[in-house]
């Protein structure tokens, strides 16, 4: 059971390859930056839209992983099928909901414990589709959650069935998630759930030409309180 007295680690992670995640269509390009041995939860970090340079490497999805691993959570992060050194083709968010369920089984598998997921992007709309309703999930968060974005539209009829709590975070001048339709997007989804605008930030956590500057701390802080008001994890006394 997740330890309600757990205390964040104050030493720097330390992160492996790993060479034995499998999807359907081959083997994954991962990385596994290692948490403490009693960290109450593992977590799961997927990257924006390959098409558009997205990677593990993004650094949206690397300012998250910080964030868990500020906790001394282990967090894995992995290249969709046809990214990076992963093996197969991009298949349109399809197959790669196949890809988020071969991650989350490796987790089951090899750490042994309740799982928090995040995506960024194509990355949360493709792992909320493939974590939603599946009970080894015990939070989840969309990072950036796209509505439309290069001729591509993103549904989400499947939020109903979200009953983990949910945390989504946008820039309130992103472009491929404007906010009106994302709003609707949220009240679909049941509770409990939050919904934090960036102020000043584009879709990428970046600053506009009224408010200049990267976001990507503001969002990592708004990631951090979620965790510790709806996890009891500790606050962290230093970032890793």
């Amino acid at each position: 059971m997740p330890n309600p007295e757990f205390t964040p680690q104050t030493l720097p992670s330390q992160i492996r390859s790993i060479d034995d995640l499998h999807g359907p269509a081959g083997r994954l390009e991962a990385l596994l930056n290692s948490g403490r041995g009693d960290a109450p939860y593992s977590a799961l970090i997927c990257h924006p839209h390959p098409a558009g340079g997205g990677t593990m490497h993004n650094k949206v999805v690397y300012h998250t992983m910080k964030a868990f691993s500020s906790f001394g959570l282990p967090v894995l992060r992995f290249n969709f099928r046809g990214t990076g050194l992963s093996g197969g083709e991009h298949d349109n968010g399809r197959g790669e909901q196949e890809d988020v369920r071969a991650a989350l089984t490796w987790l089951e598998i090899n750490l042994r414990r309740p799982i928090l997921f995040a995506g960024f992007s194509f990355g949360s709309q493709v792992g909320l589709r493939a974590c939603c309703g599946d009970t080894r999930v015990k939070g989840l968060i969309g990072l950036g959650l796209p509505v439309r974005a290069v001729g591509r539209e993103y549904k989400y009829g499947f939020l109903p069935k979200c009953v983990a709590p949910k945390l989504f975070i946008s820039g309130d001048h992103d472009e491929f998630g404007p906010r009106e339709e994302l709003a609707q997007v949220w009240e679909r989804a049941p509770g409990p759930k939050r919904l934090v605008w960036i102020e000043g930030a584009d879709h990428f956590f970046q600053g506009t030409k009224e408010s200049p500057g990267a976001k990507l701390s503001r969002m990592q802080a708004e990631i951090r309180l979620w965790l510790q008001e709806t996890f009891a994890l500790a606050e962290p006394k230093t970032l890793v």
